[in-house]
């Protein structure tokens, strides 16, 4: 099959997620999180390069429909694991538990919406990605971008002023654990608005 750029630039995507979930996942330092942080804001660039290309040429197709939604979830599932495993290891109480939540809610969301999708496409239906969907999931690339970044910070100025290490706020990300707050919210009411639009297709009667 014949890929158009806007689905090329969406199967690159894909095929930066292993590289996300490598950098995230190793033991924290200024390198992996830069790292970590130029890769997954390339993932990021072509999200918002696809669309744009697809709808200024019109080159939007159903494949691109389905895959680009799938890109986008694995590549923030596979940083949110990530950031999981380094708050565990680490011993962070906060950075664990907000980015667990966040996965969690993550997964079950995406599950909901692909078996609507799934069953949605029995009937010809393509299930696209709405704009709430779409603002979701800014908000949870903005929360992991800051995830990756804060860190870096708190380290910068600990190093600078080594009494900051021992201030109580050390190590508590807030700007973190504010946008991944609203991109829990987000996506749970994103899931919701899916399920009232295409509940007719999941009716027990039909």
């Amino acid at each position: 099959m014949k890929l158009n750029l806007p689905n090329k630039l969406t199967v690159a995507r894909l095929i930066l997620v292993p590289f996300i979930l490598a950098f995230t996942i190793l033991p924290y330092s200024i390198w992996a999180n830069a790292a970590a942080l130029v890769i997954f804001s390339a993932a990021s660039l072509t999200d918002l390069f696809d669309g744009k290309i697809a709808r200024m040429y019109n080159l939007i197709t159903d494949f691109g429909k389905f895959l680009d939604p799938l890109a986008d979830k694995f590549m923030v599932i596979a940083a949110v694991f990530g950031l999981v495993c380094r708050g565990f290891r680490e011993g962070n109480a906060w950075l664990f538990w907000v980015f667990m939540a966040m996965l969690i809610v993550t997964i079950f969301r995406e599950l909901a919406v692909a078996s609507i999708r799934l069953v949605a496409s029995k009937s010809g239906v393509v299930v696209p990605a709405n704009m709430l969907g779409k603002v979701k999931t800014v908000m949870q690339m903005a929360c992991i971008i800051l995830g990756l970044c804060e860190p870096v910070a708190h380290d910068l100025i600990g190093r600078a002023a080594p009494s900051f290490r021992e201030q109580s706020f050390y190590g508590f990300y807030a700007l973190t654990y504010v946008t991944a707050a609203v991109a829990i919210v987000l996506t749970l009411v994103s899931g919701i608005v899916y399920l009232k639009a295409y509940w007719k297709y999941l009716d027990p009667e039909t």
